[in-house]
């Protein structure tokens, strides 16, 4: 009778196991997942970010060089237009990313990004797999039971 018992409480306790590690897996899984989706959109947020920036840079950059030119040239003192070109320029971005559109422009490219340069997001190697975790788990275990 005894050995009947045991017999069914050991099927029992491995089933038990075999759907908690079923269940932790899927878990660990999805939120492998979550992380990697979460990854990309940030990462798409800052290259949106740097594309943005670069925009007004430039225009910063050209008008700047090409007044600097022209006062050197006719009045050879530029130094009075070069305060206020950079100041207008960060008041201008200042006041796009507070009351603009700048941000929504950012979300757009953000979103193009993740919609048309998907391979600019790829980690390197893959995407983290359950079994890559439990090799490296394994090898760094310190506990005998699991090697």
């Amino acid at each position: 009778m005894g050995f009947i018992f045991s017999k069914s409480m050991n099927e029992n306790m491995k089933n038990q196991q075999e759907f908690m590690l079923m269940n932790a897996r899927l878990q660990l899984e999805r939120q492998l997942i979550m992380q990697n989706e979460m990854r990309e959109r940030q990462m798409a947020i800052q290259i949106a970010w740097s594309r943005e920036f670069l925009k007004y840079f430039g225009t910063f950059f050209g008008i700047a060089a090409i007044s600097l030119t022209t006062g050197a040239i006719k009045r050879k003192k530029p130094a009075f237009l070069f305060p206020i070109i950079p100041l207008s320029f960060v008041l201008t971005y200042q006041y796009d990313l507070g009351y603009g559109t700048l941000l929504q422009r950012m979300k757009g490219e953000a979103e193009d990004i993740l919609e048309t340069e998907k391979s600019k997001l790829q980690l390197p190697k893959g995407v983290i797999t359950f079994e890559s975790l439990e090799k490296l788990r394994r090898e760094q275990s310190t506990f005998f039971i699991d090697k």
